[in-house]
C-alpha cells in the first residue's frame, strides 16, 4: 500500500511541528487545515502502513515506540 500525498504531508508535519510557534493543535489547524482529532486518526493509520517506514523511518519508529509505551503503561495500571 503506497502513501498518498496527504499521508506524506502528515509525516512531514510530524517531523517538524515543534518548529512552529504556539500549540501543536494550532499548527495542525493552520498548516494542514484539519482538526487535531482528524490529524491523529490519519496519523495512526499512516503509522500502521508499511510504506510509511520506508518514507520516514525515524518518525514512524518513534511514533510506534511512543504508542507501544503508552499502551503498556495503560495496561500496567488499569483503573
Amino acid at each position: 500500500m503506497e502513501l498518498s500525498a496527504r499521508d506524506c504531508e502528515i509525516l512531514d508535519f510530524e517531523r517538524i511541528w515543534w518548529q512552529f510557534p504556539g500549540s501543536k493543535e494550532a499548527a495542525i489547524r493552520e498548516h494542514l487545515g484539519i482538526s487535531s482529532g482528524s490529524y491523529y486518526r490519519i496519523l495512526t493509520a499512516v503509522v500502521d502502513n508499511p510504506a510509511a517506514e520506508t518514507y520516514d523511518p525515524l518518525v514512524v519508529r518513534r511514533l510506534r515506540r511512543t504508542r507501544e509505551q503508552r499502551t503498556a503503561s495503560q495496561t500496567q495500571y488499569p483503573c
